[in-house]
C-alpha cells in the first residue's frame, strides 16, 4: 500500500474556486484562476471543467453550499472525473465529506504543491524536505480513505497488543517524522559549517529570490554559467544551489538560487524548507526577481515579502530584478536611490541584456570589503608574496630602490590582513 496519494499522470480533473467575499479582493479572481490552471497541470493533471462560485464564508462540513457540491457532483459524472481539485485549504473533515458526496479522490491546494515538490525534489535533502512536508500533512488525514483502519486488525507483526491499525500506522508516521528531522539536522549543520566557513573568509551571499518561474534560475545559470534545472513552469528549482563568481573588481561573491515562493505557500513546506531558506535569510543582499512582464506582478511582490517576513529574512538588504524586458520592449537601466544604491535594475536573464549592469553594481556595493592597491612587502616576507600569487591576487610587481617587493593586489580585505596577521603585519603599515 503507497503511502502518498499522489496523482497519475494524466489523471481527469475537475477544478473548484470558490470566490469568498469576507476573506479575497475581487480582483485577485482571473490571476488565481491561471495560477491555479498551471498548478494543475504541472502535476500532469487534464482540466476537464471549472467550477467556481461565490459565498460569504466556508462551510464548516463541506466547504461549500449543498448545491454547488451537487455542480460539482454533475461534473465528474459527466467527464468521469478521478480527482477534484479544491485551489484551498481544506481541513481534513471537510475532504473526508467532499469524497463520500462526489464518490472520487478529492485533493486540496496544499496537498497539489507537495505533489509537485514530490516530482521536483532531486538532492537527498530536497526529498527529505518534500517526505517531512508529505508525512505532516498526511499524519491528520489518516482515516481518510483508509477504511480498513478502522477496525483491530490481526497477525503476527502487524501491531501491538489491543493496538488498531490506525494507531500502528500513526506510531510508525512519527517515527518516520523523527528520523527524517534527524537527518535534515545533520544537513543543517553542514550548510552552518559551510556558512561559517564562508563569513570567515568574508565572502558575502547573494540570494536570488521571488515568486516562482520568475526567471531566477536562468539568471542564475546566465551569471555564473552553471547548469541548473531552468525551465518555464512552476517550481523549476527545489534545491538550493551555491557558486562563486568573480564580480568585474575582481570580488568574489557566492550566489545562492532559491525555491521559488507562491501565494498561500504551505506552511509544512516553509517549515520543512527552513534550513534551505536559511542561506536567504544570512544573506548579505537579496535580488529579488520581478517578471516585469506580467500584469500581477504587484501581487506576486507582496507573497514574495509575506513570505521573507514569515522566515525571518524581512530586513536584508534588497534590489529588485525586473526580468524579461525583451517581453515588454525595454532597454536595461538601473534606478538608483540615495547614496548611489540601486532599488531597481532591468535586464533580460534569458537574452543577457542588462547582466553587466547588474554585476557592476554588486561591485559598487561590496567594493569596501575589497582591497584593490600597492602593497610594500619587505625583501624578508617572500612568503606573503608567494601566498598572494598563489591567490592570483597580484596584478603588477615592481622592486624599489630598497628592495621591498611593491605589489599591485587585489584581494579580500579581511583574508589580506588575516595572512599579514600570521606573520606580524598590519596592513596599514604596507599600504604605498
Amino acid at each position: 500500500m503507497e503511502l502518498f496519494e499522489r496523482p497519475k499522470h494524466g489523471e481527469i480533473a475537475v477544478l473548484v474556486q470558490i470566490h469568498f467575499t469576507g476573506l479575497h479582493n475581487v480582483s485577485n479572481i482571473t490571476q488565481d484562476e491561471r495560477e491555479f490552471i498551471e498548478l494543475v497541470h504541472s502535476v500532469g493533471a487534464t482540466d476537464v471543467a471549472f467550477v467556481t462560485g461565490s459565498r460569504q464564508s466556508p462551510d464548516s462540513r463541506l466547504f461549500v453550499g449543498r448545491g454547488k457540491v451537487e455542480e460539482i457532483h454533475q461534473q465528474v459524472s459527466l467527464y468521469d472525473a478521478e480527482v477534484v481539485i479544491f485551489d484551498h485549504t481544506l481541513s481534513p473533515a471537510q475532504e473526508r465529506n467532499l469524497e463520500k458526496e462526489l464518490q472520487c479522490r478529492v485533493l486540496d491546494r496544499t496537498g497539489l504543491i507537495l505533489d509537485i515538490f514530490a516530482q521536483r525534489a532531486r538532492s537527498h535533502e530536497g526529498k527529505l524536505q518534500v517526505e517531512l512536508a508529505q508525512l505532516k500533512h498526511i499524519s491528520t488525514r489518516l482515516v481518510r480513505g483508509w477504511t480498513h483502519l478502522e477496525r483491530q486488525k490481526g497477525g503476527i507483526g502487524l501491531r501491538g497488543p489491543g493496538e488498531t491499525q490506525l494507531e500502528t500506522d500513526r506510531r510508525l508516521l512519527n517515527i518516520r517524522i523523527k528520523q527524517i528531522n534527524k537527518r535534515l539536522e545533520k544537513v543543517k549543520n553542514q550548510r552552518e559549517q559551510g556558512r561559517q566557513s564562508r563569513k570567515k573568509a568574508d565572502i558575502p551571499t547573494v540570494s536570488l529570490v521571488g515568486y516562482t518561474n520568475a526567471g531566477k534560475s536562468t539568471l542564475f545559470n546566465q551569471m555564473t554559467q552553471a547548469e541548473v534545472y531552468a525551465a518555464d513552469q512552476l517550481f523549476a528549482t527545489l534545491d538550493p544551489t551555491l557558486r562563486r563568481l568573480d564580480l568585474p573588481n575582481q570580488q568574489p561573491i557566492i550566489l545562492a538560487d532559491t525555491v521559488g515562493f507562491i501565494r498561500h505557500l504551505p506552511h509544512d513546506l516553509v517549515a520543512a524548507f527552513r534550513s534551505t531558506l536559511q542561506e536567504t535569510i544570512e544573506a548579505d543582499l537579496l535580488l529579488h526577481v520581478i517578471d516585469v512582464s506580467d500584469e500581477q506582478r504587484d501581487l506576486y511582490c507582496e507573497q514574495v515579502q509575506k513570505v521573507l517576513r514569515e522566515i525571518g529574512a524581512d530586513n536584508v538588504p534588497q534590489i529588485e530584478v525586473m526580468n524579461k524586458i525583451d517581453l515588454i520592449d525595454q532597454s536595461p537601466r538601473v534606478i538608483e536611490a540615495h547614496d548611489n544604491i540601486p532599488t531597481r535594475i532591468y535586464l533580460s536573464a534569458q537574452n543577457n541584456l542588462g547582466l553587466d549592469l547588474l554585476q557592476e553594481e554588486l561591485s559598487k556595493i561590496f567594493a569596501g570589503k575589497l582591497f584593490d592597491g600597492i602593497l610594500k612587502i619587505p625583501p624578508k616576507f617572500g612568503k606573503i608574496r608567494a601566498i598572494l600569487y598563489q591567490e592570483k591576487a597580484i596584478m603588477h610587481e615592481d622592486i624599489s630602490d630598497k628592495g621591498e617587493f611593491l605589489l599591485q593586489t587585489k584581494i579580500q580585505k579581511n583574508y589580506l590582513k588575516r595572512i599579514l596577521r600570521q606573520e606580524g603585519l598590519r596592513l596599514d603599515d604596507l599600504i604605498e
